[in-house]
């Protein structure tokens, strides 16, 4: 059967299909668009928090190689966007996640990069306590000696008597306390205190020696005196 259809409504026909194809097309940019800005937004979101966590790494002082767990960020490639009239709920979940990942990871990193807390310089460490102990005495001292009277005037803290033995080892590698042996007992002095009094019977001996044989030395000549006298 032959068309009977006239060259202008032909080209209606045409014209309209020709408008609707042209809206679907649109819309179908429209949508492709969102999902791209979505998508750009979310490769944003993975750079930032990959450059974050390289810094965290890096403050935390890992060392060895680690293995990468994606390719090297690498340039935003250009990509055309149509220009949409508004911007889809996807993408505005996307931007608060890459806030509040941002706020995490920050917060951790500045965390990270925070010095350890310092001792209070107020507070004497042991071996500060351990040599001015040593030199205020006169005497050697054990290391259980030591221990105790350190326990009874710091009694906060919890001295022991096998690290203050370590300790005082310590110092007398170091030069800064003397150890000596008296039996199965070891004695440690200061450097800077007085020598010890143990050692007194052997440089006393002579001493008496000497004394009684002025002593002698008298008595013969007061026996002679009177001989004489006689």
């Amino acid at each position: 059967m032959p068309d009977t259809k006239n060259p202008t409504e032909l080209t209606s026909q045409y014209t309209a299909q020709v408008v609707a194809d042209l809206e679907r097309n649109a819309k179908e940019q429209e949508r492709i668009g969102a999902e791209m800005e979505a998508l750009q937004e979310q490769l944003n979101a993975l750079r930032h928090d990959h450059s974050v966590l390289t810094n965290l790494r890096q403050a935390l002082g890992a060392t060895g190689a680690l293995a990468e767990t994606g390719p090297e960020p690498t340039a935003a490639a250009s990509v055309p966007r149509q220009k949409a009239p508004a911007k889809s709920a996807e993408g505005k979940r996307v931007r608060s996640r890459k806030a509040d990942t941002g706020k995490d990871t920050a917060a951790r990193a500045s965390a990270a990069k925070k010095p350890p807390a310092k001792p209070s310089s107020t507070v004497p460490s042991l071996i500060e306590l351990i040599r001015r102990y040593l030199t205020e005495q006169r005497e050697p001292r054990s290391a259980a000696e030591v221990s105790t009277a350190l326990g009874q005037t710091h009694p906060d803290r919890r001295i022991q008597t096998n690290v203050v033995r370590t300790t005082l080892e310590n110092l007398v590698a170091k030069s800064h306390a003397h150890r000596a042996k008296q039996g199965s007992s070891v004695f440690y002095t200061a450097v800077d205190a007085e020598e010890p009094s143990v050692a007194s019977p052997v440089v006393e001996q002579p001493v008496k020696a000497e004394t009684k044989t002025k002593a002698e030395t008298k008595a013969k000549v007061k026996a002679e005196a009177k001989t004489a006298g006689a």
